[in-house]
């Protein structure tokens, strides 16, 4: 069985506004390691969908967001929604049973 590590970014004050949400350079880096040690990620549709803007290089990235996107465009991703019918490379759409899909990874 795999082990699952919860994550969520959230302020000391129990915020959570991934709109205005910019790591510094510490932060970010932490995630690049993240991302880029676990075999996979478990997402939500409308979190999966903010994710995707890593699927496409842009001019002003910089090496680190370079190097993070690297990183989640080769992990695994499995999408749990029951509005979505597709999903983008290297995801996988979970439909059904969260608990029975969950164990299955």
């Amino acid at each position: 069985m795999a082990k699952l590590v919860f994550g969520m970014n959230v302020s000391l004050d129990g915020y959570v506004d991934h709109q205005a949400f910019g790591p510094g350079p510490t932060l970010f880096r932490h995630f690049i390691e993240q991302v880029g040690s676990a075999p996979g990620s478990v997402y939500g549709r409308r979190m999966y969908e903010i994710m995707r803007y890593w699927d496409e290089d842009r001019d002003d990235w910089d090496a680190a967001a370079r190097e993070f996107a690297a990183a989640w465009r080769q992990q695994t991703k499995w999408v749990v929604s029951r509005t979505m019918t597709s999903v983008g490379p290297n995801a996988r759409l979970v439909e059904g049973d969260l608990e029975t899909a969950i164990r299955e990874i």
